[in-house]
C-alpha cells in the first residue's frame, strides 16, 4: 500500500500514502488534542516498536481516527472500500484522507475480501507495525459491549504479537450517525496492560485457544470502557 509519487497515463499525479500520512499526522493529532482535549490513560502500555494489536470497543465511525490521534506510533485500521473508490474530486479527497490516516480498504460485503483482510493484517504485523481491530465486528448501537469474534485471537496467535486492550468512552457523541461534523464532547481513551500470547496456549486446541484469548481480551476491554456486556454477537444492520 505504499508507492512513490508518479504521473499516470492520464497525467494525473498520484500521492504516496506515506507522504500523505506524515503530512496529516504532523497536523491532525496536535489540532485534535488541542480542540477535544481527550483524557488518555495507560498510553505507556502501547509498545513503541514491534508488531502489536490494539483491540478496542467500537462506538463510532471516528474511533479509527481517535486512536491513531492519541497513539504516538502509526496504527493501521481497515476501512470500508467505499471510502477509497468514490468518483470525482470528493472521491479523490476521501481516498487521500483515509490513506493518509494509514487505513487500508476492505469490501465488507465480499466474504473472500473480508477473509483476505486477515492476511493483510498479518502483513502489517509482520512488518512490525501496530494494527487496530474491533473484535465486536461492528459498532455498538446501544452502548453495550458485544461478544468478541475470534479474529483478534487468530491474528495474535498466528503473528505471535501481544494484544493491548483499548477502552473508548464518549466517542459515540463525537460524531453521531447522520452528523456531518464532529462535536466538542468529552472523550476518554484507556489502554490496558498488553496481553502476551507467547507459550500461553501450548497444547490447547486451536479453536479453544482462540476463544479463551478473545474472551480475555474482551474482559479487559470491558474493564476499561465500563460497558455492560451484551452477552451476544453484534450483527451489522442491513442498511449499514
Amino acid at each position: 500500500m505504499t508507492w512513490t509519487d508518479f504521473t499516470g497515463p492520464t497525467g494525473n499525479r498520484k500521492t504516496d500514502p506515506v507522504v500523505m500520512y506524515r503530512a496529516l499526522h504532523a497536523v491532525v493529532p496536535p489540532v485534535a488534542k488541542a480542540v477535544w482535549r481527550p483524557t488518555v490513560t495507560g498510553l505507556h502500555h502501547v509498545p513503541r516498536t514491534g508488531g502489536v494489536l490494539l483491540a478496542s470497543n467500537h462506538l463510532s465511525f471516528v474511533d479509527s481516527v481517535v486512536i491513531p490521534v492519541v497513539v504516538p506510533r502509526k496504527v493501521v485500521f481497515l476501512a470500508k472500500s467505499d471510502y477509497f473508490d468514490g468518483p470525482g474530486v470528493k472521491g479523490a479527497l476521501s481516498k487521500a484522507w483515509f490513506s493518509g490516516l494509514g487505513m487500508l480498504p476492505v469490501d465488507r460485503d465480499d466474504t473472500k475480501a473480508a477473509l483476505a483482510s486477515l492476511d493483510t493484517a498479518l502483513e502489517v504485523l509482520g512488518r512490525g507495525e501496530a494494527f487496530g481491530i474491533y473484535p465486536e465486528g461492528t459498532r455498538s448501537r446501544d452502548g453495550r459491549l458485544y461478544r468478541g469474534r475470534t479474529g483478534v485471537a487468530h491474528l495474535a496467535l498466528t503473528a505471535g504479537v501481544p494484544v493491548v486492550p483499548v477502552g473508548l468512552v464518549g466517542t459515540e457523541k463525537l460524531q453521531p450517525v447522520g452528523s456531518r461534523l464532529p462535536r466538542i464532547v468529552k472523550i476518554e481513551v484507556s489502554f490496558g496492560e498488553p496481553i502476551e500470547v507467547a507459550g500461553r496456549f501450548d497444547g490447547v486446541p486451536l479453536g479453544k485457544a482462540r476463544r479463551l484469548l478473545t474472551d480475555e481480551v474482551m474482559a479487559a476491554v470491558q474493564d476499561l470502557s465500563g460497558q455492560v456486556p451484551a452477552g451476544i454477537y453484534n450483527e451489522r444492520p442491513p442498511d449499514a
